[in-house]
């Protein structure tokens, strides 16, 4: 086992049982590409060839790349930054997404997979927090921001929880596996998602404070322009952001647009 670099953020996952359960999640077969981000010793690498009918593995850390060539000959082993690689390029135009990533990067990672054109399926094991910030509900304290973000283009699920004593060397947490499957039809469309996040974030930046004050606040609109607007769609002015849906915001943003409001 190749001592973990932790300026690189490297937990590695060694138990067979749970690295098959990570492969069959992701539900790869002899027609797919899957693209793993970040193999480090090959322990998922493995379960994945074994499925898979083309793998494609980005690593970073290049002191494990001559070792992972040489035992996986058949995959394509890249040597570079998953944050800066191309996905599309080195997968082409349909593929599957996983990997066990970094903790400090996991959210930068997910906006990525989430970029259009989206692959067919993303698994990730992240930090268990995470995961339920991903998955909540509206309404539940998870339930924020990126919860929004991704339930706007993606279903997401919390499929199990991996403990810290599983990872060599142990993290200060808990894991869970988190399934993202692409809507077919995402709830908002490539050129409005930068006004989207704007929105989301910004209200949620808000998010002790009453909807009809935090559009107030956000857009400088008069209140009685806020109220007409939340009237027209139905929502009432005195919730907070937290208990609204993904789909209320979308509405939000599409009668903020309509209103002549712009995203800075």
């Amino acid at each position: 086992m190749p001592r973990a670099k932790r300026r690189l953020g490297q937990h590695f996952l060694t138990d067979p049982r749970l690295l098959g359960r990570i492969a069959d999640a992701l539900g790869a077969g002899p027609g797919d590409t899957v693209l793993e981000i970040g193999p480090g010793p090959g322990g998922l690498t493995a379960a994945l060839a074994e499925r898979a009918g083309r793998l494609v593995a980005i690593e970073k850390d290049r002191d494990l790349i001559p070792s992972l060539r040489e035992r996986f000959p058949e995959a394509a082993i890249v040597e570079a930054d998953a944050l800066d690689a191309d996905w599309r390029a080195l997968a082409g135009p349909r593929f599957l997404v996983t990997g066990n990533i970094p903790y400090n990067i996991t959210s930068p990672l997910i906006d990525k997979a989430l970029e259009p054109p989206r692959p067919d399926r993303i698994v990730f094991l992240v930090q268990q927090e995470v995961a339920d910030r991903v998955t909540a509900r509206p309404g539940e304290p998870a339930y924020g921001a990126l919860s929004v973000g991704v339930q706007s283009v993606a279903r997401a699920e919390r499929l199990f929880t991996v403990p810290a004593g599983a990872f060599r060397p142990r993290p200060k947490v808990d894991s869970a596996v988190l399934r993202l499957t692409p809507l077919a039809e995402p709830l908002v469309s490539a050129a409005e998602q930068r006004s989207f996040r704007r929105l989301v974030v910004g209200l949620f930046g808000f998010r002790r404070k009453q909807l009809a004050r935090g559009l107030r606040e956000l857009t400088g609109w008069e209140a009685s322009r806020v109220a007409g607007l939340l009237a027209g769609l139905g929502i009432r002015a005195e919730v907070r952001p937290e208990v609204l849906p993904a789909e209320s915001f979308v509405a939000l943003l599409r009668g903020l647009v309509d209103g002549g409001w712009v995203a800075r």
